[in-house]
């Protein structure tokens, strides 16, 4: 197996996850705390806390998605920028600018902590969806064109993130949703007049 960035980047959050599982003083230290972030200035969470995850279907669903998509934008951002940086870039901007939402919204709540990697699964999946929109995802082993399911997640993602008290940071789903599009588009606009072009001459 290729020890790609994304392969590093699986390895090192499973080993912080593995070992936070049971370690609530770890688990603590390391959350997106916004609380405490706007209090102690504990911008470091905005990284750490993607590295940490609930349990193992929280952590398993994460890494699983981040395999089967990470790999392909790591090497589509190679062939079009000539650096695998812009692919770390990428991520580590992910997990901070997903969470930016999250903190502006409970900075005023000691009580509210959020931890995980979707985010930035997010925003790698939805740059997946921008190179190759007529793709096949399967979803619950339905398949569907990965232009479907983004429409799909994206709505139920907004109107999920406007419900109160589901324990899921769906903010983080929806902007690093975002980013993973608006990202590619910034570095390159030609990504856009590609994704356009496939859109409309797959029949």
């Amino acid at each position: 197996m290729e020890l790609t960035l994304s392969i590093s980047i699986i390895v090192i959050t499973c080993i912080i996850s593995f070992t936070s599982f049971e370690n609530e003083r770890r688990k603590d230290d390391l959350i997106m705390w916004p609380y405490l972030v706007k209090e102690k200035k504990q911008f470091y969470r905005f990284i750490t806390s993607g590295l940490i995850h609930e349990n193992f279907m929280h952590l398993g669903f994460n890494m699983f998605t981040l395999y089967f998509f990470g790999s392909f934008i790591e090497r589509m951002f190679e062939q079009i920028f000539h650096s695998k940086i812009y692919y770390l870039l990428f991520y580590v901007l992910a997990l901070v600018l997903s969470d930016i939402p999250t903190y502006l919204k409970h900075k005023d709540n000691p009580d509210y902590r959020t931890l995980g990697a979707s985010g930035a699964v997010s925003a790698v999946v939805f740059a997946a969806i921008l190179f190759n929109p007529w793709a096949t995802i399967y979803v619950f082993v339905i398949p569907m064109p990965s232009i479907v399911y983004g429409v799909v997640y994206l709505g139920y993602t907004i109107y999920m993130s406007r419900q109160e008290g589901t324990g899921i940071n769906h903010d983080a789903h929806l902007w690093g949703a975002v980013f993973g599009i608006l990202f590619p588009l910034i570095f390159e606009p030609r990504i856009g007049q590609l994704f356009l072009y496939q859109l409309t001459h797959h029949f």
